[in-house]
């Protein structure tokens, strides 16, 4: 017999694509999932291949110094009966001279880059050719892969899903901003992949990073350690709370991944500035999809970062309501993490499912500046020994808040309040834009056996005292419109629980604060009110806010602190109550303008209005929206924004995908920055 000698062949990218759901990825080479068969097709010159005279066999291979003991190289034969636990390679259909192929991975298999060459044999006389490179992702539709979930409609949002919506506010005032993930966009597959390439943990030994690249655990945690760059490995982002982001962009004002990943990848891998939690969430969360891994970006809101990891934050201000001493350990009104769905053959039965990965410079684990994963089931039992990080998100959503009011004298007094760390924990509902609250999934209800039995497993004492039903109790209301531009009232309300008249003293503070509990100067203050209140009877004590004292120490979270403090006369305690205010901006209106399908142009008007009583210099709107615009549009406005105007302008879009989609807008000035803004667009298919 002649040599049986291959001609050409064809990797059915696109088809391909559609089948392992990675069309959506653009890039021209295939890119398929573990576990699941892919076809190619082998076109042969002069004769066709035969059965019993040829001898097919395929080398796969990733890494540097790929080996079938490592798990990064193998050599498969073609075979009528494949085994689910290896590669395998079967004829699916023979025409002549063309021959297509059905190739599997096992759903163990590593991930990444791969090559991969056919040998074809005739008589002992053989050939290699090298049919091309392929890229291998998790899968979580195959049920034996570590990733696997169930629900089709989960796998829609947390996996195949672009575009979604991140908490912020406070807990008192809960809002989303929008966020373009576009983790199949162009370029995002190979700067991820290059991303595991440039780990340190590849760096120090290749051939165990690639062998390792089987497990989600493992991934996931190279992640969290690269998203930022505390430990000078060339990480995406650089952290930055203070206020000052003039050498880069303020973190308020992204609104997707894409654009900061492609950034870090034209710079030669150099740190993009900056960034904050929610930022450094929602790029891992980009890479973690864009690998295959069920992710989604969750956030805690009166967040505790306890340094001491005594599960106690103290507090301590003076009789004003103003803060005497500075602490380590802080309350950030919210703060972000991932959420990523794997199970943990590491650990014991009953951990699989959401894991915490927290990608934001905390502290070092292990050495790095990463976090996680932590099963939530693990955070919610107390079981703080388990793999990895568990006491430190456990105080995030668990930590007791005492605050001691220093007196004149320089007595402490112990206030009561009830703790409040660990609320409303948050993240976007599986196929809608609302908020679901998955607060149950980290702790029992407060107050609860269950609760007590975890204290007590984590060894941690309750320190916080909870106000009395009898009594007097105080908290603080916001009137409607704290709107940036704006005055606005808050009051310190009082209520007398007793049968009896009540007299007492109630100060109020207010002070600018970061949303890393970062305090900044007062912008509000009363004066010592005495009230006396009838028995069963609730009065108020107002604080007027004037935008003329918060228009420049206000930073560009919007947050404004204020403290009641209450000291009640009979008794003799001090009580406190602490409320974040959010100073809402201005809504960017978006309209969409005609018919929206596939391909076919469509116009959005976008628009907002200053609301402040200066006019506003270096206006810029920033548009983008995965499978809506190219990239991202830019519309400067020449002129400068006087106050009550409006800024209205239209932008042509090009729609390249069908279904659901955002556009998503951002803007930014001298005086109003990190506005965002967003509009579904149902983009209809194109006619065939």
């Amino acid at each position: 017999f002649a040599d049986l000698v291959l001609e050409t062949w064809d990797l059915h990218c696109d088809r391909n694509g559609r089948e392992h759901r990675t069309a959506d990825m653009g890039c021209k080479q295939l890119v398929v999932r573990r576990g699941q068969p892919f076809t190619i097709t082998l076109r042969f010159s002069g004769r066709g291949y035969q059965e019993g005279v040829d001898k097919l066999s395929f080398n796969v291979q990733t890494g540097p110094c790929p080996s079938e003991t490592s798990g990064t190289g193998f050599h498969f034969v073609m075979t009528d009966c494949p085994e689910e636990s290896c590669w395998s390679a079967v004829i699916q259909q023979q025409d002549e001279e063309s021959l297509s192929v059905s190739l599997c991975s096992p759903p163990d298999a590593r991930i990444g880059r791969y090559s991969m060459t056919l040998e074809a044999c005739t008589d002992y006389q053989g050939s290699s050719y090298q049919i091309g490179d392929f890229v291998l992702l998790f899968n979580p539709w195959h049920p034996e892969d570590t990733v696997f979930l169930r629900d089709e409609n989960e796998r829609r949002e947390y996996v195949l899903s672009q575009h979604g919506l991140i908490y912020q506010g406070t807990c008192d005032y809960i809002f989303c901003i929008p966020w373009n993930f576009g983790q199949f966009e162009d370029d995002i597959l190979a700067i991820c992949l290059d991303m595991l390439d440039i780990n340190p943990k590849h760096l120090r030994d290749q051939d165990r990073d690639c062998s390792r690249r089987n497990d989600p655990v493992y991934i996931g945690r190279v992640v969290s350690a690269m998203v930022n760059c505390n430990d000078e490995d060339r990480g995406v982002l650089f952290g930055r709370w203070d206020n000052c982001y003039d050498d880069g962009m303020s973190p308020m004002a992204w609104i997707g991944s894409v654009d900061i990943l492609r950034r870090w990848k034209k710079f030669e891998c150099h740190p993009v500035k900056y960034g904050q939690c929610w930022v450094f969430a929602a790029v891992a969360c980009t890479v973690m999809r864009c690998l295959g891994i069920p992710s989604r970006v969750v956030t805690n809101y009166n967040s505790a970062h306890d340094t001491n990891a005594n599960l106690t934050i103290d507090r301590y201000i003076n009789e004003k309501g103003e803060q005497e001493r500075r602490s380590r350990d802080m309350i950030w009104n919210f703060h972000c993490w991932v959420e990523s769905w794997m199970a943990r053959p590491d650990l014991a039965a009953g951990y699989d499912g959401w894991q915490v990965l927290d990608p934001t410079p905390q502290e070092k684990s292990e050495g790095v500046y990463c976090c996680g994963p932590a099963p939530v089931k693990a955070i919610k039992e107390g079981d703080m020994l388990l793999k990895y990080d568990i006491p430190f998100i456990f105080a995030e959503v668990n930590a007791d808040v005492v605050y001691w009011v220093v007196q004149g004298d320089g007595m402490q007094k112990q206030s009561i309040r009830s703790s409040d760390v660990g609320k409303c924990i948050s993240t976007k509902s599986v196929g809608r834009d609302s908020r679901e609250d998955i607060t149950h999934n980290y702790k029992y209800p407060e107050g609860s056996e269950e609760e007590r039995a975890v204290f007590e497993k984590a060894d941690h004492q309750k320190k916080s005292i909870g106000e009395e039903d009898e009594g007097l109790h105080l908290r603080i209301k916001v009137s409607e419109g704290a709107n940036k531009g704006s005055d606005f009232d808050v009051f310190a309300v009082v209520n007398n629980n007793t049968d009896e008249e009540r007299a007492c003293r109630v100060t109020l503070c207010a002070r600018a604060v970061s949303h890393n509990g970062t305090l900044g100067p007062q912008c509000g203050l009363t004066d010592p009110a005495d009230i006396n209140i009838e028995p069963r009877a609730e009065k108020r004590v107002p604080m007027r806010i004037l935008y003329e004292e918060y228009r420049d120490k206000l930073t560009q979270d919007n947050l404004i602190k204020v403290v009641a403090l209450l000291n009640d006369h009979q008794t003799g305690d001090i009580i406190v109550s602490v409320r974040d205010i959010y100073v809402e901006n201005p809504p960017i209106k978006i309209r969409i303008l005609g018919e929206p399908m596939q391909n076919r142009k469509l116009v959005a008007e976008i628009s907002l209005v200053n609301p402040l009583a200066v006019p506003l210099n270096g206006c810029m709107f920033v548009v983008e929206g995965t499978g809506l615009t190219d990239g991202q549009l830019v519309k400067e406005l020449e002129e400068p924004l006087e106050p009550q105007a409006e800024a209205k302008f239209r932008m042509d879009l090009m729609p390249r995908l069908s279904g659901l989609q955002k556009l998503m807008v951002d803007f930014e000035s001298d005086q109003l920055m990190g506005v965002k803004g967003y509009r579904n667009v149902i983009i209809a298919p194109q006619p065939v």
